[in-house]
């Protein structure tokens, strides 16, 4: 079942977020889906709001998100995010360009 993951990084803003994609991606940048090196993202958006950085996207399932979690998780913990826990919701419908 897919899920719908959204994060926000209180008081962060864009710059923990571009440090986490490069570290993520080894500074090769996110442009497809691919570059993440873990299958099952089906959609992706990361923005800055007035409570901080968001991310929101969806996953084919939440053991796709656990297996791309042992790649950013310990990524967030260096850069003093750890205790950012995401919301996970089920997807009722998904629908891609």
């Amino acid at each position: 079942m897919a899920i719908i993951v959204t994060f926000t990084f209180p008081g962060a803003g864009q710059e923990l977020y571009d440090a986490v994609i490069e570290r993520v991606t080894d500074g090769q940048g996110f442009t497809q889906f691919a570059d993440l090196g873990n299958p099952g993202l089906i959609s992706h958006a990361a923005g800055q709001g007035d409570d901080g950085f968001h991310v929101t996207e969806i996953w084919e399932s939440v053991e796709a998100l656990e297996a791309h979690a042992k790649t950013f998780g310990p990524i967030l913990a260096d850069l003093g995010h750890a205790d950012v826990q995401p919301t996970i919701l089920p997807a009722h419908k998904v629908v891609v360009h």
